[in-house]
Formats: C-alpha cells, structure tokens, sequence
C-alpha cells in the first residue's frame, strides 16, 4: 500500500481505490511548488545546521502561504476552519517531500538537485529525489518507512506538541514545525538513527566474530552492566513486539537477508528480550520500529544518520496534519493543563 493512501484513510475513515489514490496522487503533486524564495533561503542554510532544523526552518518559511492563517485573519467562522486547516495540510503534505529532499541534497551532495517526476506516486517521488538508489526496491522500502511511521497515539511528542500547538489555532505549518521540534529529540525521533549507530558500533566490537544469539546474549549483559542502554527495545506504550517493527523485518527477510547489519540485528532479536526482561526493570523488552529502520536505509544507500530523522518527519506529517483537521472539525478546545505548585508536589509525593 501506499502511506498517501493511508493519508486518505486518515482523513475520510474510508479506504480509496486505485482511481481515487491516482487522482490524490495528481492533486498532492500539483500543490508541490515551493516558492523560489523559501528554496534559496534552505539553499542559504549553513550545512553544518542539522537537517531537523533546516527542515523545521522550512516549515515556517511557508507558513506565509497558509490559507488557515490567512482566513482566520479575515474572520472565517470557527465551523469552517477545518476546511482552512484541510487546504493547509494538503499543501504541506505536498511540499514537505521535496524541501526534505533539497535539504538532504544540500548537505551531502552539494546542492546537486534531482527534479521531481510527477508520474512517480507522492512516495516514490521523494525516493526519486533523494537520489541516492535507482532501484524500485529502494522506493519500496521509502514506501514501507513512511506508512508505518506515519500515524501514531496522541501522546507521543511530536503528536501531541502538533496538536497543543494546533489547539492554539496556530496553522498547520506552525504547529507541525513545532512536532519536528519534538520529533528532533534524542528520546523521541533520533532513536532511529541511534539503533543504526548502535547496531555498527557493535559489528565493529564484535570484529570478525559471527553474531550468534549467545555472543549477543553476553554482550548486552556487558552493555547493561556498565551502565549503558540498547536502543531499539521496549515502548512507552506497547507490551509486545512492535507490529511496525514485524512489518519491516518480513520486508528486510525478503530484500536483504545477507545484510551483515540486518543479520546482527536478528541475532540481536533472539539475544536481547531474555536479557532485558531478567533486569525486571523492563515492561515490554521486545522490539520496536527504531530497531530496523536506519538498517533499511542504510542497505540502499541512504547512511548518512543525521537525516534519518527528516525521512520520519515526512511520514510523521501524514498522521499529525490529518489530526489537525479532525481537531479543528470537532471543535475542540485549547489545550491547557493544570498547573501545581511546588508545596503541593512535596506534600503528595512524601
């Protein structure tokens, strides 16, 4: 499937056919155009800048072209914003593909630009731009990682700080800036690209070794035991093994088997849960979507870990924008929490 039809998904509660996919498809691509001005000002960005900054620049530089912003400026009733925030997160959805891609261009390839074809889905598309694999695996595996990073519970950071920035009646360019913000946190979206560092830099321990379920076994006892954390395991939310995570290993089992990164992390799979779960510390050991995502990439070329986080965000804008519609269509309030004072959390957690 593709993650724009499950945009559609997301926003109708209905499943498109393939004529309704195609003609989304054309629409998202006739509203890719991003002003000349907002290029040159990413094209201007120091490369030293991390690409989750440059991109959260970019969102706000189109914010001048929100239609929500611009409505709610003219007085638009509160029963129509839902169409304004709708228009904004089309057209956000559209463009955020290819200023991603400029941005990965400008950094690792000199501003060396490949133009869009707009024959490719809205997916491959951004594969395409990318540039850094022909294949139609490649824009298999872009496909699988932004349908399943797309949409997710509310809570998570980048979710929730779209919708508190949203519930303020900011614009969807505003508030998704905002989630990037979020998304950019070590303990949030950069996860994908530690796992990835993690997984090389325990290849490189391990030297010719082979990864066997019983060397791994001894090894994240060592790594627990001096006080360091394996990434990829457990969830804030989840109990089992993340189905995101299953989805990527059966595309992994089929594409690249002999991937010595993608054979250390099955050996991992059997090794690590035992000994997480042992520590009795840990209330899902099993693995989750961080843990093979960067070893996809990375399997086609696309290795430079710093921009991993930008491939999420892509995604990560398909289920936060489509909240925001659904938002602003129910009406729902700002967001506020209670406030407590210091006196009240001494006297309630003696």
């Amino acid at each position: 499937g593709l993650p724009e039809a499950a945009y559609w998904l997301l926003l109708t509660d209905e499943i498109p056919t393939d004529a309704e996919v195609k003609a989304f498809n054309a629409e998202l691509h006739s509203r890719a155009v991003v002003p000349d001005n907002v290029l040159k000002m990413i094209d201007n960005l120091d490369k030293s800048t991390h690409p989750m900054t440059q991109l959260a620049i970019a969102l706000l530089a189109l914010q001048p072209g929100s239609t929500f912003a611009t409505a709610y400026h003219e007085g638009v009733k509160k029963t129509e914003y839902w169409n304004y925030a709708l228009e904004d997160s089309l057209t956000l959805i559209a463009q955020i593909p290819v200023v991603a891609a400029r941005i990965y261009r400008n950094v690792f390839f000199n501003g060396e630009h490949i133009a869009p074809d707009t024959s490719l889905d809205w997916a491959g598309n951004y594969a395409h731009m990318l540039g850094v694999n022909d294949s139609e695996e490649f824009k298999d595996a872009v496909r699988l990682y932004l349908m399943v990073h797309a949409d997710h519970e509310g809570g998570n950071v980048s979710a929730h700080a779209t919708h508190l920035v949203g519930s303020a009646l900011s614009d969807p360019y505003t508030a998704y800036a905002a989630g990037v913000c979020g998304l950019a946190g070590p303990l949030h979206g950069l996860a994908n690209q530690e796992c990835l560092r993690w997984l090389k830099n325990t290849r490189e321990v391990l030297g010719n070794q082979e990864p066997t379920a019983e060397l791994l076994t001894q090894f994240a006892k060592d790594t627990l035991a001096a006080g360091k954390v394996i990434p990829g395991f457990g969830h804030g939310v989840l109990r089992i093994t993340d189905p995101r995570y299953t989805i990527q290993q059966r595309f992994a089992q089929e594409n690249l088997p002999n991937d010595p990164l993608f054979k250390l992390s099955q050996a991992c799979l059997q090794a690590i849960p035992p000994v997480l779960a042992a520590t009795g510390k840990v209330k899902n050991p099993w693995p989750n979507v961080d843990a093979l995502s960067g070893t996809c990439m990375q399997y086609y070329g696309l290795n430079q870990e710093d921009y991993f986080t930008v491939v999420f965000a892509v995604s990560r804008a398909l289920g936060c924008t489509s909240s925001l519609v659904w938002s602003r269509r129910m009406g729902m309030p700002i967001e506020r929490p209670k406030s407590v004072t210091l006196d009240w959390l001494s006297n309630n957690i003696k």
